[in-house]
């Protein structure tokens, strides 16, 4: 009671400094200027800084200019290439047995078709791979240029590359052209009126077809429950229990609020929601609101206070003298070590224990996402929110697109319009579909305070005025990581381990960022690792780490259901059932375009 009493002044004492008259200086005219200009080009850039891509080209050529020992190297590698591409081209013309010059990364599955092993495609494949390689050493391994500008000019070739791959144009794909010709055309016929319907769909603002299967509230996030609670920023939805008792400790869910909650509550047989409930959990989700032009001034203490600090307190308010198991998603796992860290030496807190789904802490190793930070390419971003007031669904979507373009851009791009074949919609593409936007001040915050200046973890980030550290943390933790995870690197989530004042479970699952987390049991091919951490034992890096861990088949559903049975009280109440709300779940919030 003494910890909520203290989280609910600190909400007060914020709201007390909202509400002061502090009028922000007035930008001056010329700056207005400069904004105005850099949001014009970031338009027509998807956000992209072409300032910082200049600096990494200008620091890339100018070292290289002066390298002409890598010169010698790469003219060396150039014609070996060269030399090995037409041995295995004559080879394969006159029917003789040709191993290739070169295999693709265990990642590209554009070339694993059987058309691709016959000449003349296995050439064009071949030479693609090759050129491939040889960019990749042009582009890195020169003294002198900064990792950063490495990385970038690195992806540059990449992007260009996969524009003119093989597998994009009908005389040099082998399985358009075996279309093609088995149905006459009819490919192209379908390939052109999907374009069309994808054309105007995008124009009109409408999601991909056979978006409207899956709808909140009918298809998807059925699970039965109430919105107890809602403000300006979020609806809290509790959820009915299914069971006749129920684990004393309620558990609140804090997804990541650049994407819908119902990632989480999907389709019956992989909502998570639902198998908490049915292993007699009470459970509470936030639901974020759907940012717009009018809320372009709400900042990372506003999601904080308005957010994790009044769920909390609703939940303690709701379920009283019980702790609070929380979990948190992505970004929303972020938000919520912040919220826990700044109460974290209350040995009186409201968090029992807490869990991060692919969420990140220390930023210094996040990922190809930080191919996008920098000091240019978040001022131009901020310039582009500036005039916008939020950063579009749209925009984002394309940067995550970028990171596997070979996979999210052209792949698709082949499949639908040139082989004329739609992938079938599920649930979970639906959803991805279905994504929201970020507020002005709040996306500056987050990329400023974290991705840039990692803030958090080097305790500088404050609340109400006063740092707080990650190290003030005594909590049990229970941490997922996904092997595939571009957007939260398993090695990146892995520096939980750092905060040796707690005990960690954590758990590497197969999958990528999305499709790691919803794992429900019965998916097939799934497995993970597992491994504890106590509590002031000597830090075990990410290698060393799955040498010695237990590796299961299956799903780490169960494993996290008996972790908090482990760490919670054990007691069994009476199911708490559900009174009236405000509306019914799903609610409002997640119905916002």
């Amino acid at each position: 009671m003494q910890a909520m009493q203290t989280v609910e002044r600190r909400m007060v004492s914020q709201r007390r400094r909202d509400l002061k008259i502090l009028q922000p200086e007035p930008s001056e005219g010329p700056d207005n200027v400069d904004r105005m200009l850099h949001a014009m080009i970031s338009s027509v850039t998807q956000g992209m800084s072409p300032t910082g891509l200049a600096l990494a080209w200008c620091d890339w050529s100018m070292h290289l200019a002066l390298s002409p020992g890598k010169w010698q190297r790469l003219l060396e590698k150039a014609w070996t290439k060269d030399l090995r591409w037409l041995g295995f081209a004559t080879r394969s013309a006159l029917g003789m047995p040709a191993e290739p010059c070169i295999e693709p990364l265990p990642q590209d599955r554009r070339f694993r078709g059987p058309g691709w092993q016959q000449w003349p495609f296995s050439l064009y494949q071949q030479a693609f791979l090759l050129n491939q390689q040889w960019w990749h050493n042009a582009t890195t391994g020169i003294d002198g240029v900064s990792n950063h500008h490495e990385q970038v000019l690195a992806f540059a070739a990449r992007q260009r590359l996969d524009l003119v791959s093989p597998v994009n144009f009908v005389a040099t794909n082998p399985e358009v052209i075996e279309a093609t010709l088995s149905e006459a055309g009819a490919n192209f016929m379908r390939g052109a009126v999907n374009l069309v319907e994808d054309g105007e769909r995008r124009l009109a603002g409408q999601p991909p077809a056979g978006s409207e299967q899956f709808r909140p509230g009918h298809e998807v996030a059925r699970t039965p429950g109430q919105v107890v609670f809602r403000n300006h920023l979020i609806e809290l939805i509790q959820y009915a229990p299914s069971t006749a008792s129920v684990h004393a400790e309620p558990m609140l869910i804090v997804p990541a609020w650049i994407m819908k909650y119902y990632i989480l509550d999907l389709s019956a047989h992989n909502s998570l929601v639902r198998y908490l409930v049915e292993h007699g959990h009470t459970v509470f989700m936030i639901s974020w609101h759907n940012p717009t032009e009018a809320d372009r001034d709400l900042g990372m203490d506003d999601y904080l206070h308005d957010g994790v600090m009044a769920a909390l307190a609703q939940v303690h308010q709701l379920v009283p003298g019980h702790k609070i198991n929380a979990a948190g998603y992505c970004l929303g796992g972020t938000l919520l070590s912040i919220a826990a860290a700044a109460i974290g030496c209350d040995r009186h807190g409201p968090i029992n224990a807490m869990t991060l789904l692919a969420a990140q802490t220390d930023f210094s190793e996040a990922g190809e996402l930080t191919l996008f930070i920098d000091e240019s390419q978040i001022a131009w971003l901020e310039d582009l929110m500036w005039q916008q007031g939020y950063l579009d669904n749209r925009q984002m979507a394309g940067a995550f697109r970028l990171l596997r373009s070979h996979d999210l851009v052209w792949s698709v791009a082949v499949n639908q319009y040139l082989l004329g074949r739609r992938a079938p919609m599920t649930d979970l593409m639906a959803w991805n579909a279905d994504s929201t936007r970020m507020p002005f001040q709040m996306h500056s915050d987050y990329l400023r305070k974290l991705f840039l200046n990692n803030d958090l973890f080097s305790g500088r980030y404050r609340v109400d005025d006063r740092p707080v550290a990650l190290a003030d943390l005594r909590l049990p933790l229970f941490a997922v990581a996904t092997m595939a995870d571009h957007v939260s690197p398993w090695r990146s989530v892995h520096k939980i381990h750092l905060l040796s004042q707690c005990e960690v479970e954590f758990v590497l699952t197969s999958g990528g960022h999305n499709a790691g987390i919803v794992s429900e049991p019965g998916h097939k091919g799934r497995h993970y690792y597992t491994a504890v951490h106590p509590r002031g034992d000597c830090y075990i890096d990410p290698e060393r780490w799955v040498e010695t861990a237990e590796e299961h088949d299956g799903s780490w559903w169960p494993a996290w259901v008996a972790w908090l049975a482990r760490v919670s009280s054990g007691r069994q109440v009476p199911a708490r059932q559900v009174g009236p709300g405000l509306c019914a779940a799903p609610g409002t919030y997640v119905l916002e375009r």
